[in-house]
Order: structure tokens, then C-alpha cells, then sequence
């Protein structure tokens, strides 16, 4: 299983939100390569990093804080927040990113995303976000009536490489991860998924990876990182046992 440090990036600042509220931000530095560089001397060879500012706006805010943090970290980098047309992701592409999360597109436009799916083999990582089992969209700001397994069964055979299944409600606040639901989509769904939103220790990473077989691909995991909550080193050794 993949532990993916998380760096998400406002006003080019690394930062951390409760629930995805903007106003309720906490700003925990202003050097997100260096950010990068500290994860990776942690073991990480994966790195989830995610444009807020770009969530909300459609298109990319913090680019160069994206440029710096692939210019800088060595593996693997999974990039999200306003991607929602074919010119970004060919963009972020050119530039390495490994993987592209597409959120907002993949509900109003799946047609695009099985396109991209199909262009980029194993690139393409469709963000299921949820609140009360429901898809949430822009940004987290709306909730949509689509339940999130019907959203998962949309992409069933496109070739995506991924499902980032985030509850809403647990993100920032340490809660613990949703393992249940995690863990029950993955079983409605061939296609593997990433867990994120409300890890707060080394339970969390031992839990998800004993579903590992059921097709939990990863974690992501952010503020108990920053809070020392989590040792980065010691999850990514539990992870891969």
C-alpha cells in the first residue's frame, strides 16, 4: 500500500484545511519543494499535492509552487485542483506529473475523463469526494445527488488508474479515517482506491492495509503529519509490509 504525504497549496503556502473550508485554513509553511524534500528524505516516493486555489477558480492558481515541488522531489508526484480540460492536463503531463486527480470534470464531464483515461495509461485518478455518501464538487463548496458508488460504477472499464475517495466530513480534523466506506467502495469497484481524509495515526495506515486485497490502492495523509501525529518514516514501513 502507498502512503502519499500531503501538500496542499494556498496563496503558495503549504496548508491544511478542516473539512475544506478555506476560512478555516492552518498555514504550516511557505517553501512547498522544501516540504517535498523533507517527505522524501522520510521514504516517501509518492507525494499527493493539491491546487486549492485552483480547486475554486477551474484552473491552475499555484503553479509555481507546482513547478518548484517537481523540480525538487524525486518520485512520484499526484496532482490536483482545477483540472477540468484537456489543455491542463496535457500541461501537467508535459511537465512530469505522474498522475492527474480530475474532481468537478469527472461529474459534469465523464466523457472527457474516459477520454483522458484512455490517452494517459494509468495517469488518470478520478477524486470521489463525499459528504453524507453523496459526490461533492468545486471545491468541496457543492454537493451534488449523485451517491458515490453510482459515480465509481460511471468510470467501471475507462481505463482509470485510480478512485481518491475522500469523506468530506473527517478531512483536517484528525477523526480517523472512514475505513468502512472506504473499504466498501473498493469492494463495489474494480478499480482500485485511495483513502484520504481524517488520518490521524498509525491505526489508520494498519487498518486500510489489511484491505490492501480488497483494493485499497493508498492513503493520503496531511494534518497528522504536520502535527507529528504520524511518522512519516514508520507509516510507509508499515505500508509496505
Amino acid at each position: 500500500m502507498i502512503v502519499f504525504p500531503a501538500i496542499d497549496l494556498k496563496n503558495g503556502e503549504v496548508v491544511r484545511l478542516a473539512e475544506g473550508d478555506m476560512d478555516r485554513a492552518t498555514v504550516y509553511g511557505d517553501n512547498p519543494a522544501a516540504q517535498a524534500m523533507q517527505f522524501a528524505e522520510a521514504g516517501a516516493q509518492h507525494l499527493h499535492v493539491v491546487d486549492l486555489d485552483g480547486a475554486f477558480a477551474g484552473e491552475a492558481v499555484n503553479a509555481e509552487a507546482v513547478k518548484a515541488i517537481l523540480a525538487e522531489f524525486p518520485g512520484y508526484v499526484q496532482l490536483g485542483g482545477g483540472i477540468r480540460d484537456r489543455k491542463a492536463v496535457d500541461g501537467w503531463f508535459d511537465l512530469g506529473v505522474a498522475r492527474v486527480v480530475i474532481g468537478t470534470a469527472s461529474l459534469k464531464d465523464p466523457d472527457f475523463v474516459r477520454d483522458m483515461a484512455r490517452e494517459y495509461e494509468n495517469g488518470i485518478v478520478v477524486a470521489v469526494d463525499a459528504r453524507d455518501g453523496f459526490v461533492a464538487t468545486e471545491g468541496w463548496a457543492d454537493v451534488s445527488d449523485v451517491p458515490v458508488a453510482d459515480m465509481a460504477r460511471r468510470f467501471e472499464d475507462a481505463g482509470v488508474a485510480s478512485l481518491l475517495f475522500t469523506d468530506v466530513g473527517r478531512d483536517g480534523l484528525l477523526k480517523g479515517c472512514n475505513v468502512q466506506a472506504t473499504v466498501e467502495l473498493a469492494r463495489q469497484s474494480s478499480i482500485p482506491v485511495i483513502a484520504s481524509g481524517g488520518v490521524k495515526g498509525l491505526d489508520d495506515i494498519h487498518l486500510l492495509s489489511l484491505h490492501a486485497e480488497d483494493g485499497i490502492e493508498g492513503v493520503i495523509t496531511g494534518r497528522a503529519l504536520y502535527d507529528g501525529r504520524l511518522d512519516l518514516a514508520t507509516a510507509v514501513k508499515m505500508a509496505n509490509r
